[in-house]
């Protein structure tokens, strides 16, 4: 079995026109007879590059990674809105109508959580199984309104100050434990400078997290009816280290909603990384967890 390094099949890239994107998106055919359904491995802003070290662990089945619009690879026509969680929803269904593959499983992490939420509330015969991983869902935490009056103000930062003031405040976000103070977002933003971030603002505001997801994530509400009417087995799990973050706070409340226990998988919100993007989690032991939580 895989120890942090990917192996198994040399992933094909393709690409799909959807309205407002193209999308690209990356093929892992299994190697040997396939023992599984297909799986997707998807997050938000995270795109394919993010999923390397964790579809090495399913060489026994076709693994399916893509770049959500706007993100690495995947083009967004110009002037179009910025995506919510039932755009991405769209896209999904769309990728998997063009795989010719469904149902399929779902291993879906951070903001991509809450677009394959969306998904399956919109196209439930799409997914046989959802594994939500820590989705950053303000909207059914029961300190939802200043939680999302925190996400917004990163959204704000970002605008008026640019790249590294905002990246500051978001790792201030998501590294509090706890409920959201009520005032928060008004507290001063930190020195980018303390966390080794630019100063300097470049002019760029085509961030897909501090852009885009900062500001779409807060408004969208889960959709319990009909996520629970849904023949897809939604499974919501939480990283082991992650304590009361904003994220896995999230997880827990969109498990009680509907219905359910939190799964919890090893490590913290970036358990299943790598070295990818220069994190390392766990992955040899997030790898075989979700093997198990994907088989039930």
């Amino acid at each position: 079995m895989p120890t942090g390094q990917p192996t198994g099949a040399t992933p094909t890239t393709r690409s799909l026109d959807v309205p407002g994107a193209v999308l690209a998106y990356d093929v892992r055919e299994a190697t040997g007879p396939a023992a599984g359904r297909p799986l997707l491995l998807i997050g938000s802003p995270m795109g394919a590059t993010g999923f390397g070290t964790l579809a090495s662990w399913f060489t026994d089945r076709t693994v399916v990674t893509y770049d959500p619009r706007g993100v690495e690879r995947s083009t967004l026509a110009p002037g179009g809105e910025p995506a919510t969680p039932r755009t991405h929803a769209d896209d999904l269904h769309r990728l998997v109508a063009a795989l010719g593959a469904g149902p399929v499983d779902v291993f879906a992490s951070s903001g991509g959580a809450v677009n394959a939420l969306a998904w399956v509330a919109a196209d439930p015969a799409d997914v046989a199984t959802l594994v939500a991983h820590e989705p950053p869902l303000p909207s059914v935490l029961p300190d939802a309104a200043a939680a999302t009056a925190a996400m917004r103000a990163v959204h704000e930062t970002y605008l008026r100050a640019g790249w590294g003031h905002a990246m500051a405040a978001f790792v201030a976000l998501v590294s509090h434990q706890g409920p959201m103070p009520e005032d928060w977002a008004d507290r001063p933003a930190p020195d980018p400078a303390a966390f080794g971030m630019p100063t300097d603002d470049d002019g760029s505001r085509d961030d897909p997290l501090l852009g885009v997801n900062m500001r779409t994530l807060p408004p969208y509400e889960l959709e319990v009816d009909a996520l629970r009417a849904a023949p897809t087995r939604v499974v919501v799990a939480v990283g082991e280290e992650s304590g009361e973050n904003l994220a896995a706070r999230g997880a827990r409340a969109v498990a009680a909603a509907l219905g359910g226990d939190v799964a919890v998988l090893p490590g913290d919100h970036g358990g299943f990384l790598g070295g990818e993007y220069g994190q390392t989690g766990a992955p040899d032991r997030f790898g075989p967890a979700l093997r198990t939580l994907l088989a039930g």
